[in-house]
């Protein structure tokens, strides 16, 4: 997020007038089955909540009939050559027409009479998406009956079996999110993070009125196709006030079960909590993790500014990184059990000689099924457009060795992006990944990897605080798996 109300600076070139390409979603009808699984016994139901080319979001129910349950793993067959793309509450995997779905630590207990839901996003051929009828639970098939309880075989928790690949090439959505036209006189939307919730989506992203002053708003919906009428309620309507809070990034913090919003307020990271995410009016006042903005900022900012902050946290640790648009990347710690409190003086985690190839917008990630990290970090180009670069590190504290972090072999860029029609943007900045999970360990597959950013008109120009930023979805399409 870069903070350009105080100064105009690499202001991109101007290019004809493009036009904005729609993404063009089509509503699925509603499926559902009822079938009867589990060695206990159980019930699932399982509904196709929306549908679009090449596309579909489905909700899974369990309900435990018989004795409790301490942990699940579902199963099923799809028969269409359907495909799991991307999925919450339960770690996915899928063999063939297989697919497994495994409980997470929070929802694997299931008393008698209990229920818990799942969901995933897929691909489909668009001619048949027919929904599953052969589930199994703990690898007994569904029989309707609640028969003796057999022991069941352990079932490693499946993870995935790709890699990131050396290079990355990608599909773009049309404009999802824009301004809302309200009496808030919001012109650019930007800065998203993203979590998917009990088959809801949940977006926080910073905003820009006309005057260029910046806020944040807060949106959710339950299928991308509904994300540009989901009205927004913003952080001037909560605890979290009015003023220069922006750049936010959401997540929930298991160990209190919070959520976490983490923002920059010019000279401090900040961040407020909220116990229910459904209540976008529950975000409590701001803290911040500081008691004033570290010396080692002040030494090494130059004519830069302290901005994007992001946690992650491993099993014993929470790390805050942030940047300086001078080429740094700083990491300060505190225990998981102190978290938020306790926050070290900064390092410098990395940086790069060249502010423009290491300048803000950075994104940590833990790659599921591997002892790998991966950093995103936004650059400029010698064209003046914004693109992203990657890292990885066996650790998060660890050393970051470059993975796509060139003009040539970019993370994103307009020359590994493709887009249905006519590009309606050539800069692809700030966002946030699509995980696997809501927590704060920060988890993404490294299959078919999505990433929500923001991206703007390339004939738009003028200072930086004037410029139509808008957010839209990136695809992968080369995924190793």
């Amino acid at each position: 997020m870069h903070i350009s109300r105080y100064r105009a600076r690499w202001l991109a070139a101007c290019a004809a007038v493009i036009a904005f390409a729609a993404v063009a979603f089509a509503a699925g009808a509603v499926k559902a089955v009822s079938s009867s699984a589990a060695s206990t016994g159980c019930s699932v139901t399982y509904s196709v909540g929306s549908q679009w080319q090449s596309g579909f979001s489905a909700n899974v129910t369990i309900t435990n009939l018989g004795s409790p349950l301490s942990s699940w793993t579902l199963t099923w067959d799809f028969t269409a050559g359907q495909q799991i793309t991307q999925g919450w509450s339960a770690t996915y995997s899928q063999a063939g027409t297989l697919v497994t779905a495994a409980s997470a630590s929070w929802n694997g207990s299931l008393a008698t009479g209990a229920s818990t839901s799942i969901g995933f996003n897929g691909s489909w051929n668009n001619a048949s998406n027919p929904a599953p009828t052969d589930f199994a639970v703990n690898g007994v098939s569904c029989d309707g009956g609640t028969s003796p309880t057999p022991t069941p075989t352990p079932t490693p928790t499946p993870t995935p079996t790709g890699s990131l690949p050396g290079s990355f090439s990608w599909s773009s959505s049309g404009v999802l999110i824009s301004p809302h036209s309200d009496s808030h006189n919001i012109i650019a939307v930007k800065d998203p993070s993203v979590v998917n919730f009990n088959g809801q989506w949940y977006v926080a992203a910073s905003t820009v009125n006309s005057s260029g002053n910046y806020g944040m708003e807060f949106l959710n919906f339950s299928s991308w196709s509904q994300a540009s009428s989901a009205t927004p309620v913003y952080a001037d309507q909560t605890a979290i006030g009015a003023g220069y809070k922006t750049a936010p990034q959401l997540f929930y913090f298991a160990p209190q079960k919070l959520w976490y919003l983490v923002y920059q307020t010019g000279s401090n990271a900040s961040y407020s909590t909220n116990p229910d995410i459904t209540n976008p009016a529950g975000w409590s006042a701001t803290k911040n993790f500081y008691a004033s903005e570290p010396s080692i900022i002040q030494q090494n900012i130059g004519s830069g500014f302290w901005v994007d902050m992001w946690v992650i946290c491993d099993s014993a640790n929470c790390y805050l990184f942030s940047m300086d648009d001078n080429g740094h990347l700083y990491r300060s710690q505190t225990s998981v059990a102190n978290f938020p409190d306790g926050m070290s003086q900064p390092v410098i985690a990395a940086q790069n000689s060249t502010p423009a190839n290491f300048f803000e917008a950075d994104n940590v990630y833990k790659v599921a099924g591997a002892n790998e990290y991966l950093l995103i970090v936004e650059a400029i180009g010698s064209d003046g457009r914004r693109y992203f670069t990657s890292y990885t590190s066996s650790a998060i504290n660890g050393t970051w060795a470059p993975l796509a972090s060139t003009q040539s072999n970019p993370f994103a860029r307009s020359t590994n992006v493709t887009f249905s029609g006519t590009p309606w943007t050539q800069d692809f900045s700030s966002g946030e990944m699509i995980r696997t999970g809501d927590d704060q360990t920060l988890t993404i597959s490294p299959c078919k990897i999505q990433y929500l950013y923001q991206g703007k008109d390339p004939s738009a120009s003028g200072s930086y605080n004037s410029l139509p930023w808008r957010l839209a979805l990136l695809t992968q399409t080369n995924s190793t798996c």
